[in-house]
């Protein structure tokens, strides 16, 4: 199968590019740097010099694709809008193949956050209320969504929080207990649907091969996990025990805008759809596996 991924220069999109290879899948990627692109050969993809504003850098590659997975996503101010247009050419791309009979199947990758606060466990059919960090994910996934019903195997991926590895929410806690101070927004009794990068990589994997897998997936490890528990693991297995601040979200948005309502969700998120796919995590708990998780970021720390 042929495949074209953005974002594989990212803590997510490596790991998926990984998963694909090992699958035995043909794979071009999306590159902005070309040292990066020098990576990506090595690693038996063949790399697309580009960048996901400039549409025509990448277009002929997706349209040769029989499954497209986007997960890059511009961190400017201008990110909603930029993604909002490329999802837009990746789905003309797809609709013109399927249009010619050649099979067309398009990956969105969303956040779990479009959820907003979930008091009870919330399934793939739950109502969205997003968070305002992610408030302008729910308009595209809809627009992958129409695009489904026009012909178009579509399916959207809602990462949890996703751990392992040197990047992300759970690698910056590890960061911060080996600098002695941890910050933590509000009492950290609120929970985290987190889910291990190289199980999310396999569920990228399955949706993309399964014929009839259609629709939204989320992607956690449904441990319920509370954010004071891995902070306390993570502590626990320093050399020397940090310090732990509590910031009121008040002070917290102050500083970090609304990245601060989304680090203080309270989320129990289900996924029976991607369950159903055969997918079964790996790793179940960021605090039942923090050894084995330090000793992963030392050591891709020291091989980088």
């Amino acid at each position: 199968m042929q495949v074209f991924i953005t974002g594989v220069t990212g803590h997510i999109g490596g790991v998926v590019l990984e998963a694909f290879m090992r699958a035995g899948h043909s794979v071009s990627a999306l590159v902005r740097d070309p040292a990066k692109a020098d990576l990506v050969a090595r690693r038996g993809a063949q790399p697309v010099l580009g960048e996901l504003s400039k549409i025509d850098s990448y277009m002929d590659a997706a349209a040769q694709a029989s499954v497209i997975v986007h997960i890059a996503l511009d961190r400017s101010s201008r990110g909603p809008e930029i993604d909002g247009k490329a999802v837009a050419a990746l789905l003309e791309a797809a609709a013109r193949r399927s249009a010619s009979q050649s099979p067309a199947a398009f990956v969105y990758t969303s956040d779990v956050r479009v959820l907003g606060g979930t008091t009870t466990p919330a399934g793939e059919d739950a109502a969205v209320n997003p968070t305002p960090l992610v408030a302008w994910r729910p308009a595209h996934e809809q627009m992958v969504m129409e695009a489904g019903r026009r012909g178009v195997r579509t399916a959207v991926v809602r990462p949890g929080i996703v751990y392992g590895g040197t990047s992300g929410i759970v690698a910056d806690l590890v960061k911060d207990a080996a600098n002695g101070l941890v910050r933590v927004v509000g009492d950290g009794s609120n929970r985290w649907p987190c889910v291990y990068v190289r199980d999310l990589a396999d569920l990228y994997v399955r949706v993309s091969t399964h014929p009839d897998a259609a629709g939204i997936f989320h992607a956690n490890d449904e441990a319920d996990e509370r954010v004071e528990d891995i902070v306390e693991s993570i502590a626990g297995h320093t050399r020397m025990r940090p310090d732990v601040r509590h910031v009121p979200l008040p002070e917290a948005r102050s500083k970090m805008g609304k990245y601060a309502d989304a680090l203080a969700l309270d989320q129990r998120v289900r996924g029976p759809r991607a369950r159903g796919l055969g997918w079964s995590p790996t790793l179940h708990s960021v605090a039942g596996n923090v050894a084995r998780l330090l000793e992963e970021f030392r050591a891709q720390r020291e091989a980088a």
